[in-house]
């Protein structure tokens, strides 16, 4: 194998920019690449990084497969004791074991392989309790001694392989040394965190062993994973199992058939015949001379040193060439998942600025003199007094923002609509009373709130300027704040406000507040949409999705390729 540094570098990286891979919107494809970047990440970190690093480790053979198909009894038969819990119910095996010679238990105590999970070990007092005086364990199974029960409880809710996970280290004489044995949980499990681990396990594998029955070799599962395996290459074998001796002959013929159809006519294939200690209720332990073969396979492939690095080295290859297609498809997964936040983000910038220049107009245009403002204008200064006017201008105002948001909001909710990534954030009713980015009532009291404070500054100004003017000849400055905001918010409806305004301040005071007061204006408007669109970004930005990670995939991967071509 090539452990030059180099290469063990590059994949180191390549390692970090996988981990770096962000997929959180549910775009079509997305799922695959997901597992795609978490097979990758197993492979690497539990598999081709430890297996460079120290390459004369002892072999890992893994053994897979579906649902009852007999992988506990096979890895007890082969290590000659009871080292995992076979039995009638479903799934048997829930915390995953791996069983070495005593020599190589510093191999695997540690985090070299499978980091993230806990190793646990038996006390030693229970593990003398398990064998008999021949080394056997007389018992039916192994479920009820004590330690083992909370060691089997890891499956009990929860999604994640790697959430209080653990690993069983076993230690057994009857194994050769530089051999280990990984009993895996059910690769179809009906627990989600069961399937995830039996995933990872596998990817963690020197040699996959596939594990099928008599009467399930031709379920979708078990070719799922013999497809994998000749898609990476990898060294792998395959056991039929639980073979009634009267069709034996005719389910290894078909079993045969099928295999040389797909193309896995060189596989390494065994049979075990339905035996007694088959069934759940046996000891849990075949003949020797049933799992003779495929101890011999296994041991020749660990101990001499031609089939030993054919077979791991196979298996790496098979790895770093997988890399080839596995990652330009992860990095266009990246590219997809950045090019549709970009597109989400420009719906949502596009549509404010065009509701902050329909805003701009209304104003411009004397929009906000509407309804209670525009008739109390009328009736100013004779029927309505400068409180009321400035509070309904005010109030004018505020409606126009809260209808500038509402139709912003709307616009995005029809464009979003159409596009997959938006379901990921559940905004059926985007900025209704009940869904959206937050009730109707905080949206327009965050608007009354920059409003009112416009108009606190406004009148600030006007007492401002009013201080300006001799004492005896100065106006009312809430007069002054009123005539202002009308000049401002009326339009052409509402010339004579500046003028009346310059006969009582003067006409360069009148020019200075509306200038003053024009620029606070456009701030409060501005602030009021700048940041509702800030809040309808805040979710895709809070995605840290970017374009980098794509273009450092690839870079990482053409720094591996040209580390492999310089070998």
């Amino acid at each position: 194998m090539d452990v030059r540094p180099q290469l063990i570098d590059a994949l180191s990286a390549l390692r970090d920019r996988v981990a770096a891979v962000r997929l959180p919107l549910p775009l079509p494809g997305a799922a695959r690449a997901r597992r795609t970047r978490g097979e990758l990440l197993a492979q690497l970190d539990d598999y081709l990084l430890p297996r460079l690093k120290d390459p004369e480790a002892p072999l890992l053979a893994v053994i897979g497969g579906s649902t009852g198909a007999g992988k506990s009894t096979l890895v007890n038969s082969l290590v000659g004791r009871l080292v995992s819990e076979a039995g009638v119910l479903r799934p048997t095996t829930r915390t995953p074991v791996l069983v070495c010679h005593p020599d190589d238990h510093h191999w695997f105590a540690g985090a070299r392989v499978l980091p993230q999970l806990t190793r646990v070990w038996l006390p030693p007092q229970e593990s003398r309790d398990l064998d008999g005086p021949d080394g056997r364990d007389g018992r039916d199974g192994i479920g009820g001694i004590g330690g083992l029960d909370a060691l089997d409880g890891f499956d009990d809710g929860g999604d994640e392989a790697g959430a209080g996970a653990a690993l069983r280290v076993e230690t057994a004489t009857g194994l050769p040394r530089g051999l280990a044995l990984l009993d895996a949980p059910d690769i179809d499990s009906l627990v989600v965190r069961n399937r995830v681990l039996a995933a990872e396990l596998i990817c963690a594998a020197d040699v996959w062993v596939m594990v099928t029955t008599a009467s399930r070799y031709a379920d979708a599962v078990p070719w799922h994973l013999l497809r994998t395996a000749k898609e990476y290459d990898a060294s792998f074998v395959t056991v039929l199992d639980r073979v009634p001796h009267q069709v034996i002959a005719e389910v290894s013929r078909q079993y045969g058939a099928l295999l040389t159809k797909a193309g896995l006519g060189e596989v390494p294939r065994f049979t075990i015949p339905e035996l007694p200690e088959s069934a759940g209720g046996g000891s849990g332990l075949l003949p020797t001379t049933a799992v003779a073969p495929l101890r011999a396979w296994l041991g020749h492939r660990a101990q001499d040193p031609a089939a030993r690095q054919q077979s791991v080295g196979r298996t790496v290859a098979g790895v770093i060439d997988s890399l080839d297609a596995r990652l330009p498809a992860l990095a266009g997964a990246v590219a997809a998942q950045y090019a549709a936040v970009v597109r989400l983000t420009a719906v949502v910038e596009d549509v404010y600025r065009a509701e902050g220049d329909r805003v701009g107009r209304r104003l411009r245009n004397g929009g906000v003199l509407a309804g209670d403002a525009r008739t109390l204008w009328r009736g100013y200064p004779l029927f309505s007094t400068s409180d009321e006017l400035l509070e309904a201008l005010v109030e004018s105002l505020a409606a126009l923002l809260r209808c500038a948001v509402a139709a912003a909001d709307e616009q995005i909710r029809a464009a979003w609509r159409r596009e997959p990534a938006a379901t990921a954030f559940g905004f059926e009713d985007i900025g209704r009373e009940t869904g959206g980015w937050g009730p109707a009532e905080d949206i327009g009291g965050r608007i009354a709130v920059a409003v009112g404070r416009w108009r606190r500054m406004l009148e600030e100004l006007a007492e401002e300027e009013v201080r300006r003017l001799e004492r005896g000849a100065a106006p009312d400055p809430e007069t002054v704040a009123a005539l202002v905001a009308s000049a401002l918010l009326g339009g052409r409806r509402t010339r004579t406000a500046g003028e009346q305004l310059a006969e009582r301040i003067g006409a360069q005071g009148a020019l200075r507040l509306r200038d003053r007061g024009g620029a606070l204006l456009t701030e409060c408007v501005d602030r009021v949409l700048d940041g509702e669109r800030d809040r309808r970004l805040a979710p895709l930005d809070a995605l840290d999705v970017a374009p980098e990670p794509q273009a450092e995939l690839i870079a990482a991967l053409s720094v591996l390729q040209k580390e492999r071509w310089q070998r």
